[in-house]
């Protein structure tokens, strides 16, 4: 605890004197102020999160974090947590979105275990940072222990500064675990004050039952564990996931080495909540690469003062979202590295409007 706890200490807001020389930098280029709207606004905060005056995005990882749920027992999932281990052997084997979407953005994936209810020693690119064979069942009780809920915030951290030694400029953080939707609304429920029903939608598309299912074992878990939002480690315990800690800990372990992070749905924006409720500032270092169609997710977004850079109806996960964006990033930053100023392009009309 006590390293997670000076890890924490050191995550502070991104100061603003950058903020105005990125600032001024961006109205002296060749075009109107602001007229490049959103691509401003990304290249000024990665200045921002970075500190240094000439940012760059080359190294791009994606860390697809896997686990299993207890709560899934309780008919909250359209598909069976047999699916977990098989779609970890497909991120392995490249078939997946994520591979497609990362190779396309110019990523690497990083695939950890993070509590897989399966063996998965020895495949090859797996990463073993297993807590434990997936969570309990958080309507009985809370889906696991404080220290297993420190030790995978731990094992995030130790994902993102393993890759440190490889470069990492730009991160992005994806998740897949059966049954992961029904403890991300718990969350979202906790950390926003929302009710379940709220906050909950058909994750894997459960139908019309499955749904209500859903949203009475969340009821029944917040009534059984009563977790309490200004705990966030304590709602990590009582309603979380493995990956969900272990996406967690690398948003703060991304923080402290300011590298900005890309969110991906709303799993990844629930384990945003964690992150921001154990070190607030960290938030100042997380860029929400999509909103998707699961309903709690803008209610996550907007408790972290965050808004999406794409809309296209996605659930998947994995991921998928943050890659798609990380193009996007990295175009921004490339404006402000590489377009002409007034002066340097020998074009009058600096400070137009």
């Amino acid at each position: 605890m006590h390293r997670l706890e000076n890890m924490l200490s050191q995550i502070v807001p991104v100061g603003s004197s950058r903020a105005d020389e990125a600032q001024a930098h961006l109205d002296s280029l060749t075009k109107p102020p602001g007229s490049l709207g959103v691509l401003e606004d990304l290249a000024r905060r990665v200045v921002m999160i970075t500190d240094v005056v000439e940012p760059t995005v080359e190294n791009k990882v994606i860390f697809t974090l896997a686990a299993d749920h207890g709560v899934a027992k309780s008919g909250v999932s359209a598909f069976p947590p047999e699916v977990t281990p098989q779609m970890v052997m497909n991120f392995l084997q490249g078939g997946a979105a994520i591979n497609v979407l990362a190779k396309e953005a110019g990523a690497r994936v990083v695939v950890a275990d993070m509590g897989v209810a399966a063996d998965l020693d020895g495949r090859a690119g797996l990463i073993d940072k297993k807590v434990a064979y997936g969570t309990q069942n958080m309507t009985d009780g809370a889906a696991m222990t404080e220290d297993e809920a420190v030790r995978s915030l731990l094992a995030g951290v130790e994902l993102f500064e393993a890759e440190l030694e490889r470069g990492v400029d730009l991160v992005g953080v994806g998740e897949m675990g059966i049954g992961n939707t029904t403890a991300a609304a718990a969350i979202t429920a906790v950390m926003t004050g929302r009710p379940p029903a709220e906050v909950t939608g058909r994750g894997t598309g459960v139908d019309a039952a499955g749904l209500a299912r859903k949203i009475d074992a969340i009821e029944t878990a917040l009534s059984v564990n009563a977790p309490h939002s200004d705990d966030a480690m304590g709602v990590l315990a009582k309603v979380g996931g493995f990956e969900v800690g272990g996406m967690a800990g690398v948003m703060l372990a991304a923080a402290v080495h300011r590298v900005p992070v890309i969110l991906d749905g709303f799993i990844a924006t629930a384990a945003a909540l964690i992150a921001q409720g154990l070190a607030p500032a960290v938030v100042d270092y997380l860029i929400a690469g999509h909103r998707s169609v699961e309903v709690g997710h803008m209610a996550a977004l907007e408790k972290l003062g965050l808004s999406p850079l794409l809309e296209l109806s996605l659930r998947l996960g994995e991921g998928t979202g943050a890659a798609l964006a990380m193009p996007m990033v990295a175009a921004a930053v490339a404006i402000y590295n590489e377009m002409a100023t007034f002066g340097e392009a020998g074009v009058s009309g600096e400070g137009i409007s």
